[in-house]
């Protein structure tokens, strides 16, 4: 069981389970990655603020939509190196960004053929062990995911438990909006999926 952030509790420190099929435990990082050295408590920002952005192409054919590590049901997917979960990418963007360190595109490259096909949760397990390693908790994330198709308002709150999950997050700090595009360029024509988020994580002594 996953334990959740609430109030004052603290989020463990055991690994989280990642969804099935995933390689978590079998895939590392980039050496980088792991060699990072995380600051002196005395020296550690009090909180961070974090922005995360990712845009894919959709297209038909063999390709999925996945969600916050969901299967969506639509007639097109994303055209991505990994599984293209768009959500699960903006929001690991999110945390290295609040924590400083380099982007998912490049600790986790297109380029390397690792990284073909693989479920988006290792990229995001690997963001929470850093937030972690720097003596960081969650605070809160919002997201917004554009997408004109399919309607997402049936699907939503499973999303957002199977983000929680990954994150170790209660759902109460953890929201996720939906919104279309108003049928303008290529997202409101249903060739693209884009998501931002905004996360802020405490030091984990304050809380």
């Amino acid at each position: 069981m996953v334990r959740f952030i609430c109030g004052h509790d603290r989020v463990p420190r055991r690994s989280l389970r990642p969804l099935a099929g995933a390689s978590a435990g079998t895939i590392s990082a980039p050496a980088d990655t792991r060699t990072t050295q995380p600051q002196k408590r005395s020296h550690a920002l009090p909180y961070r603020v974090g922005h995360g952005f990712d845009l894919h192409r959709l297209e038909e054919g063999p390709y999925k939509l996945i969600l916050g590590g969901l299967e969506i049901p639509h007639d097109r997917g994303c055209v991505a190196h990994s599984d293209g979960d768009a959500l699960l990418h903006t929001v690991t963007d999110a945390i290295l960004g609040a924590l400083c360190q380099p982007d998912i595109g490049q600790l986790f490259p297109d380029n390397d053929p690792k990284w073909k096909g693989q479920t988006s949760d290792v990229f995001l397990l690997e963001a929470v062990r850093l937030m972690r390693e720097f003596g960081y908790v969650l605070g809160n994330l919002d997201a917004t995911i554009i997408l004109q198709r399919p309607k997402l308002s049936p699907h939503k709150e499973k999303i957002r438990a199977n983000l929680c999950e990954l994150l170790g997050a209660d759902p109460s700090v953890v929201n996720i909006k939906a919104k279309t595009h108003e049928k303008v360029d290529s997202l409101g024509e249903n060739r693209s999926i884009a998501v931002h988020a905004v996360c802020m994580l405490i030091r984990e002594d304050l809380v």
